[in-house]
């Protein structure tokens, strides 16, 4: 069940959202309807997998209290270890199985040695986030920043919380304890919320669904069918798509959370305007980045231990970074190829590449991402370099799949537009010209403003629920690339 379909927005979420109200003045018993939604959301489409979220729940509330109860008498070390090697435990053998029997397999066929039958492993929807969740709530706790959480059902809604379970935000446990047990939704934050589901909405539907049929179309012809001209055309539609379907799943998450009462962090901040890949990482995903950052990348040293363990040290996230988004090849050669360049910004040509003009160092940056972006897409290796190829022309491009005309029509045009604008902070430039003319204090600015308060809540966002409405009763749905992780 995704926030982008019928069943979740005319059925799951109308009759969650009452429930919740007709109980708003028990705080208990709102917390009870919340993780009763949150294990059905789930369970809709894990099924008996939902069994493994509920061990995750249980050992990490269990190992809350060991870690908690150890710093009593010890600094807890070895409670924490084992309990974030139990997590990350949990992880490999859901995630990582299949990719390191597939890898052993061709080392003992080229050994000439018999190879490891292993049957395909399931992977969990979200496995990826609400491991970090519990790993987060239990480095809080190992730290000193929050005492264990003493309610099994409390501990169980943070983790299972389904406007965020099973693509982020990643929610610190630190950040949200307050609100897990007091809260408040007045009408004004219930339409900010709901303001905000909506824009996030129109982001999936509107523009990633309408652009990643060309993206889906042009990565599934084969490489040597490609011209240049249509590679790029490609990696442009998916670079948006990918950017407006995770984007609008965040939005979506924290207007939910500001509907029930909580306020999540913020994931992006317009990452295809950043200058440098560091400044890129700094925008995109902030809560993975910033977890990688906290939980990781300190801890190992930052750039406080030299020169050298820096460089180490961001190729450790890097290489991290990738291999969490997918047990591929793929995944792990996207994370090093943004490591790479995070260190070649630290030499002093890297420097000078992104302290140059802006245009410069903004076109540099787009090109890192983009070409890292085909290897995130691209279904296997082979295929992503064949990719990269064709991208500098050097595919033979056979066969009708070389004509760009077959790839857009005038609704894909439309999307790419709305999308190129939307990637930039537009908005928030019209805003700060708004403010400076509230500021003015002239009574038709006023006016004015009233009125486009009143033109955007009553009229733009209703026409963009009902344009999601209509484009999901076509049959154009598609799920969230991110809900893979």
């Amino acid at each position: 069940m995704v926030f982008s379909s019928a069943t979740f927005l005319f059925y799951f979420l109308p009759i969650v959202l009452a429930a919740y109200f007709l109980v708003v003045g028990f705080p208990r018993l709102r917390n009870w309807v919340l993780l009763a939604a949150s294990l059905v959301f789930y369970a809709w489409g894990e099924g008996a997998y939902l069994l493994v979220m509920l061990l995750s729940i249980g050992a990490n509330y269990s190992f809350g209290l060991w870690v908690h109860r150890a710093h009593q008498q010890s600094d807890a070390k070895v409670q924490i270890g084992v309990a974030i090697a139990f997590n990350l435990l949990l992880l490999v053998i859901f995630k990582y199985t299949n990719f390191f029997v597939a890898n052993l397999n061709l080392v003992l066929v080229r050994a000439g040695l018999p190879t490891v039958a292993v049957g395909q492993v399931h992977l969990p929807i979200g496995i990826s986030f609400f491991t970090f969740h519990c790993i987060s709530y239990l480095m809080d706790i190992y730290r000193r920043q929050t005492p264990a959480q003493r309610s099994l059902p409390t501990t169980a809604l943070y983790i299972s919380l389904f406007p965020q379970l099973v693509a982020g935000p990643i929610i610190r446990y630190k950040d949200i304890v307050e609100q897990l047990t007091r809260r408040s939704v007045g009408v004004e934050r219930f339409a900010m919320g709901a303001n905000r589901f909506v824009m996030g909405l129109g982001k999936k539907v509107l523009i990633a669904n309408v652009v990643g049929l060309p993206a889906d179309r042009i990565f599934a012809v084969p490489v040597d069918h490609l011209s240049a001209s249509v590679a790029w055309f490609g990696v442009l539609c998916y670079t948006l798509q990918i950017y407006f379907d995770f984007s609008g799943y965040s939005d979506m998450a924290i207007g939910l959370g500001h509907m029930f009462g909580f306020k999540f962090m913020e994931n992006f901040n317009y990452p295809y305007i950043s200058r440098s890949i560091q400044e890129f990482w700094r925008r995109w995903h902030i809560s993975l980045s910033t977890w990688f950052r906290d939980y990781l990348y300190i801890p190992l040293g930052g750039n406080r231990a030299g020169t050298v363990k820096t460089y180490r040290n961001l190729v450790s996230v890097f290489f991290l970074c990738g291999l969490w988004h997918g047990a591929s090849w793929n995944f792990v050669i996207w994370g090093m190829f943004h490591g790479l360049f995070a260190v070649i910004e630290r030499f002093p040509l890297g420097k000078r590449l992104t302290q140059r003009s802006r245009i410069v160092s903004h076109l540099y940056t787009l090109l890192v991402v983009m070409v890292a972006w085909v290897f995130f897409r691209a279904p296997t290796l082979p295929g992503a370099l064949g990719y990269l190829r064709a991208m500098a022309g050097l595919s033979p491009h056979l066969g009708l799949e070389a004509n760009l005309g077959l790839y857009w029509n005038l609704k894909t045009l439309v999307a790419l537009g709305v999308g190129l604008i939307g990637a930039m902070p537009v908005i928030p430039w019209l805003a700060a010209r708004r403010r400076d003319w509230l500021e003015s204090g002239r009574r038709c600015v006023l006016a004015m403003d009233a009125g486009l308060d009143a033109l955007i809540h009553l009229v733009a966002l209703p026409i963009i629920f009902v344009l999601c409405a209509m484009s999901l009763a076509s049959g154009t749905h598609n799920p969230f690339i991110y809900f893979q992780f």
